[in-house]
């Protein structure tokens, strides 16, 4: 991770960690970056947080600065912007959010001209940048090379159009509950589900620049688990702030995280020959039970790091058509190059549809096991890590699991958060294994108590 870029983009408190100087010397560079032997075409998408106005126009001063055209798709998905990006062959794209953080939080992801996560290289330069470090000269552009603005909505709703396309059934009648988080979603969540004929129930789909994932979305499900069942619906979806990730919820209630998500997709791309190499990606926060629920199947699987960026990564690297992360980003490959909350309901409703069978029975037969996480921020999450009390702390963890669990000692990529989770035979154990790791980060000061 970089000085300001960690696996999702630069993100900060709004005008604190992330200001609009940052947005500003940010399109200032991409403007430069991509127009040096053309005129650069950037289009930028934001999510409903009040400072993502402000983010916008900081973005659109410097891209227009530089000489660079920027077109503007407003309250849209991560997803989408990607989408645009390949689609309409811009050079890049530019997300404004924070994804699942509060609303006073915002940042700013980078799509490439393929629609994948900007590359490093790119992200070191722009810190350079940023922090006057950059040898080269970056000037402003003059006269006629001077950019403009678009209005590119017609971009989003093409992608609407987009998703709609990929379904190849019908939800006609089916009873679908949409948790849009009062975010991103709000803009193509229920156009999509109503134009495939289902009978579409809406919660969270006011925003107001403030209420973005406050106790609603894939970060509060327990507001969609009631919905779902007090309405009597077949399934329902919720999305985070951007609509990248998606967790879902059977008709009983319960929760349908992204472990559950990839077994049942895994099962039927297998079933339809298109999972290729009989192989999924996870990170290594995927739960213990998914992994013997794969073996069990015949399904290989691989691990990398936490971020979707590594899932992605590693994809393309093998040519694998699924991947994801537990929290709900999963990747089709074939379809999409990122994360894509929207798309991975119309799959889910896809398989229901197909199989008729509810979602809980398409995944009864993954048995989770007890797992505990939980978050200590901190002062420095590198420092907290290797210190030698919290390794040794680590290492007495393990050992107490006795190779009946596994416990991981992890950074955040985009908070100041040390993550401490364990799974073993009982939530009891987990529980037990995790405080004592979490005791020494505070007993050694690492800990900011708030």
């Amino acid at each position: 991770m970089g000085r300001y870029f960690g696996t999702d983009g630069f993100r900060g408190e709004a005008n604190v960690g992330l200001t609009v100087e940052h947005a500003y010397k940010v399109g200032r560079f991409l403007g430069w970056y991509f127009g040096r032997d053309h005129k650069a075409r950037v289009v930028i998408g934001k999510d409903t947080r009040r400072s993502s106005y402000m983010f916008e126009y900081s973005l659109v001063a410097g891209l227009t600065a530089s000489g660079a055209d920027a077109y503007l798709l407003h309250v849209t998905t991560t997803p989408s912007v990607s989408y645009v990006v390949r689609s309409d062959d811009f050079d890049c794209g530019i997300m404004i959010t924070a994804s699942h953080n509060p609303f006073y939080d915002n940042g700013i992801k980078i799509i490439n001209k393929s629609g994948c996560k900007i590359e490093a290289e790119v992200e070191e330069k722009i810190e350079d940048y940023i922090d006057g470090f950059f040898t080269e000269d970056v000037p402003l552009a003059t006269r006629e090379d001077i950019g403009r603005t678009v209005d590119y909505a017609m971009g989003r709703n093409r992608y609407i159009g987009y998703l709609i396309s990929l379904a190849k059934k019908s939800f006609k009648d089916t009873k679908v509950g949409l948790d849009l988080a009062n975010g991103s979603a709000t803009s193509v969540g229920k156009a999509v589900f109503d134009a495939l004929g289902a009978k579409t129930y809406v919660i969270s789909n006011e925003p107001d620049g403030f209420n973005i994932n406050t106790n609603c979305g894939s970060t509060h499900i327990e507001k969609l688990q009631k919905f779902v069942v007090e309405n009597g619906l077949a399934v329902g979806f919720a999305y985070d702030g951007d609509a990248d990730r998606c967790l879902a919820v059977d008709e009983q209630g319960n929760l349908v995280d992204g472990d559950k998500i990839m077994y049942m997709c895994g099962m039927y791309m297998k079933d339809q020959g298109e999972l290729n190499g009989n192989t999924v990606v996870t990170t290594v926060m995927s739960n213990m039970g998914l992994y013997k629920a794969f073996e069990k199947a015949g399904i290989r699987y691989e691990q990398t790091a936490v971020g979707d960026k590594y899932v992605f990564e590693n994809m393309m690297a093998n040519n694998y058509s699924l991947g994801g992360e537990n929290s709900g980003h999963i990747i089709f490959s074939k379809h999409a190059m990122t994360g894509d909350g929207v798309l991975t309901s119309i799959k889910i409703m896809e398989i229901m549809i197909d199989k008729k069978m509810t979602l809980s029975e398409l995944v009864k037969e993954m048995k989770v096991y007890p797992q505990v996480l939980k978050n200590v921020r901190v002062r420095n999450k590198k420092e907290a890590r290797e210190d030698a009390d919290v390794v040794e702390a680590l290492r007495l963890a393990e050992e107490k699991l006795n190779g009946d669990g596994r416990i991981l000692v992890r950074e955040s990529g985009t908070e100041p958060v040390i993550r401490v989770m364990a799974e073993a035979g009982s939530s009891e154990k987990c529980e037990e294994v995790v405080n004592d790791i979490i005791d020494v980060i505070v007993k050694k000061g690492h800990a900011v108590i708030q």
